[in-house]
């Protein structure tokens, strides 16, 4: 994801203040040890989440609560149409368990 410059401590603050029906839809939906790191130089945000068997994460994007978060953000990062965030996939080049 990407961040907007300038926004890093308001970034910060919004996900301090993580709404509870948000908390409560990402771990129904499967969702546990989730954290966002930032590349200050980029500023571009890396997230890493694990996922529990049989998880309905692939459903957020329709729940209302989901929808309200994105256009919350949506002032202070790169966003498509509809206020998801801008997204790109990452190529695995090391694992070690």
């Amino acid at each position: 994801m990407q961040l907007k410059p300038g926004m890093a401590a308001e970034y910060r603050r919004r996900h301090d203040e993580l709404w509870p029906d948000l908390a409560e839809a990402l771990s129904q939906a499967g969702i546990h040890d989730y954290s966002i790191f930032l590349d200050e130089e980029t500023l571009i945000l890396f997230a890493v989440l694990k996922l529990r068997e049989n998880h309905s994460a692939d459903a957020l994007p329709q729940l209302p609560v989901m929808r309200r978060w994105w256009d919350h953000m949506a002032d202070i990062m790169e966003v498509e149409p509809g206020n998801r965030p801008r997204e790109w996939p990452l190529q695995p080049m090391f694992y070690f368990a």
